[in-house]
């Protein structure tokens, strides 16, 4: 395997940790609601993709690395800082933002699944792994989420 490779997938990893603690806080911050609910299927995914992600690594025997895992923790929370238009309560460009953000980090990980599957030659090497069901999993979770994504941003922007 390369050593490129395994650079690739601990540097993905830690951006799906940090997708998915973006989802888990989307979720609780509109829990109760359409779009709560929507947050918690495409939270729990992510969460899942993550778990797969981990379990290719172990089959590779790639090595996890436990620094740049909890800097994207660390980053998604400091995310949390950012100002929003409002100094104490949560904000329709934070629920923009936070949208947004997911949408690109969902896209990424379509990527990410075509990538290890053609260019890594992990569709072969790992027959176990149903990429293309990841890859349409990804583009579920980008439908689930594009309608409430448009919906916050007209919010936002103050356009109807």
């Amino acid at each position: 395997m390369s050593p490129y490779l395994g650079i690739y997938l601990r540097d993905q990893l830690a951006l799906g940790v940090l997708w998915r603690e973006l989802a888990r806080r989307a979720h609780r911050r509109n829990r109760g609601t359409p779009l709560g609910d929507a947050l918690g299927r495409v939270a729990e995914g992510i969460a899942e993709d993550v778990d797969t992600f981990e379990s290719i690594m172990r089959e590779l025997g790639t090595r996890t690395n436990p620094v740049k895992t909890g800097l994207a923790v660390v980053a998604e929370r400091c995310g949390r800082l950012k100002l929003n238009g409002r100094v104490r309560s949560y904000s329709p460009l934070s629920r923009f933002e936070e949208l947004e953000f997911l949408a690109m980090g969902i896209d990424a990980k379509k990527q990410l699944w075509t990538t290890l599957r053609d260019l890594g030659s992990l569709g072969s090497r790992l027959p176990g792994v149903d990429f293309d069901d990841l890859i349409d999993r990804a583009e579920g979770q980008r439908a689930v989420l594009e309608p409430f994504r448009v919906r916050a941003g007209r919010d936002a922007f103050g356009r109807d």
